[in-house]
This record gives structure tokens, C-alpha cells and sequence, in this order.
């Protein structure tokens, strides 16, 4: 016979459960990876973003197709708000999203700052996606002036799906 995890340890795994979820969504995005966005979803969820409404598979295509293009992009995660209500949690999940494009040949950062909030829904035992919003505080597009990454040839560089490192955990393993 299993002993019950108290209350308390059970909302702080609930927690970090969801929390993991929205870093999985933010990898599937800066990776491309169509699979991970649409991971973190229920199947019959929502998405609306204002400029942007449908369901997971609708959404996953909208991102992997806005995306592909780009440059690079980086995706972080801020601060975290997360009210559970037994199978049933809000978030509010602060973000900053980074995307180096080419507008009119030229290389630009193009950067949002943001929230989604979010419903959760535990079914099966597992937290997901049930609906997300995305609201956008604020945005800002500049020229690109990371000259030290141009001029220093040997740094380390992220790259997409297969070829990043994070996704070659083999290698990671002998280094």
C-alpha cells in the first residue's frame, strides 16, 4: 500500500508539472520542433491569440510556419503564477520572446514581452494545455548589433531541431 502525499507536496508537484510544460512548449518553439509544441495540448484545447485562434494541430503549423524563417529565436519564461483548483489551474506565465529576423535585408531583433494565461486540465493523471491566451505588452524591433558573435568565430552557437546540442544528448554524454 502506497502512503498519500500530503496536500501541500501534492500542489507543489501540480505546480511544477505545469511549470515543465510551458519550458517544453518554449524548446519546441526555439527548436522548431512541431512535436513538442503540440505535446503540451489536450487535444480538443484552445488557442487564441488575437491574431491567431484554433485548436493544438492548427496552432503547432501557425508557429513551425511564423518561425521557420527566422534568424534564431529565443523564448524565455518569467515569472510564474499558478492557482490550482483540484483537476483544474490558471496561470499566468510572464514571457519575453526574442526573434532575429531579416526585415528589407537587413538583420533586426525583433523582441515581445507578454503573458499567457493559461487553463490547465489534470486528465489521466496528466497536466496539459486546455486553453491559452497570449496577451502582448510590449514590443520593440531594433538593427542586430551582436557584432562579438560575428567576430568570434569559435563561440558556441544554438541551432535548430537535430543540430542544436541540447538535442545531441550522446554527444553531450563524452564531452
Amino acid at each position: 500500500m502506497s502512503t498519500p502525499i500530503h496536500p501541500d507536496l501534492q500542489r507543489l508537484l501540480d505546480k511544477q508539472e505545469i511549470v515543465e510544460l510551458c519550458a517544453v512548449y518554449m524548446r519546441g518553439l526555439d527548436r522548431l520542433d512541431r512535436t513538442l509544441i503540440r505535446s503540451v495540448y489536450h487535444d480538443d484545447a484552445t488557442d487564441h491569440r488575437g491574431f491567431f485562434t484554433g485548436n493544438p494541430d492548427e496552432f503547432a503549423d501557425f508557429a513551425i510556419t511564423a518561425l521557420r524563417d527566422h534568424l534564431s529565436n529565443h523564448h524565455m519564461i518569467g515569472q510564474t503564477h499558478i492557482d490550482i483548483e483540484g483537476d483544474v489551474a490558471f496561470g499566468e506565465i510572464y514571457f519575453q520572446a526574442f526573434h532575429r529576423i531579416i526585415d528589407q535585408g537587413q538583420e533586426k531583433d525583433f523582441i515581445v514581452l507578454g503573458r499567457y494565461i493559461d487553463r490547465y486540465e489534470r486528465r489521466n493523471g496528466r497536466w496539459k494545455i486546455a486553453h491559452r491566451s497570449e496577451l502582448n505588452d510590449a514590443c520593440s524591433m531594433t538593427p542586430a548589433t551582436d557584432d562579438w558573435l560575428k567576430s568570434t568565430p569559435m563561440a558556441l552557437r544554438g541551432a535548430r531541431g537535430a543540430e542544436d546540442l541540447s538535442s545531441q544528448r550522446e554527444k553531450i554524454r563524452t564531452l
